[in-house]
């Protein structure tokens, strides 16, 4: 396996990693963590990214409420992930061969 280097693991590290001052919604409740969809009505906490941590940054009433204080920047922090590349395959495996002739008795 070939191994990656330490710079570019780190760089690619720092690309998924929030920014500073980014912002994003969790439900409040007894429940774990779940989708958006499950349960609009239910209360938000609004935590936003310090740079280290997720720190808690207010609550709001409910999911759109949340939207509109977290903000619309989703699509440039879609961008910073990068995609893997599908073209690529893996090399073709050698095929596999007897060491030993084997004839039939």
């Amino acid at each position: 396996m070939d191994d990656e280097p330490l710079e570019e693991w780190a760089a690619r590290r720092e690309q998924r990693r929030p920014a500073p001052g980014d912002r994003r919604a969790a439900p409040l409740g007894d429940q774990p963590e779940q989708g958006a969809h499950v349960d609009p009505a239910a209360p938000r906490l609004i935590q936003e990214w310090d740079g280290h941590q997720w720190t808690p940054a207010g609550v709001a009433e409910d999911l759109q409420s949340a939207a509109d204080e977290t903000g619309t920047d989703a699509d440039s922090r879609a961008e910073r992930v990068p995609l893997p590349q599908f073209s690529k395959l893996p090399p073709r495996p050698e095929p596999w061969r007897p060491t030993e002739v084997f004839h039939r008795p």
